[in-house]
């Protein structure tokens, strides 16, 4: 299956990890787009074209919060968000997953086989679900 990831952190190094983290889990073949900053992630965020969206909190100009909120608010299809973030406590990461939405959240600093042990129940989920017929991200993801 192949995907087409946002990777959205105000570190390139952070950027290159998540990357680089992403490819040896095999989850999936990525392609990547990178943001800096969530201003600079909605400036390229395209709902038809972005099949995955991996988000850092804490970032200038808008945070990787107000970004999925104003995903979430803004667009009616659901792509997958992945919080990854410094931001442990309980609080914050309740708010991500009730407040904003997001589908998955991981904590840095992680390893690859933590990338792969947190996203594998959300690709499973992606996997098993029913393509749609207008051909989005389910029906790509299903190979359709």
């Amino acid at each position: 299956m192949k995907l087409k990831a946002l990777v959205v952190d105000d570190s390139g190094i952070m950027r290159k990890m998540v990357m680089r983290g992403l490819r040896q889990s095999k989850l999936a073949e990525f392609d990547f787009v990178e943001a800096g900053d969530g201003a600079d992630a909605l400036a390229k965020f395209d709902p038809d074209e972005t099949d995955m969206v991996f988000v850092d909190w804490n970032m200038p100009k808008m945070t990787g919060i107000e970004f999925v909120r104003e995903v979430r608010a803004k667009y009616q299809r659901h792509v997958p968000i992945v919080m990854i973030t410094t931001e442990s406590a309980v609080g914050k990461i309740e708010e991500a997953f009730e407040d904003a939405g997001v589908d998955a959240y991981i904590t840095k600093p992680f390893t690859p086989d933590v990338l792969t042990k947190k996203l594998q129940p959300l690709f499973s989920k992606l996997k098993a679900a029913p393509a749609k017929k207008s051909g989005g991200f389910f029906s790509k993801l299903l190979g359709g």
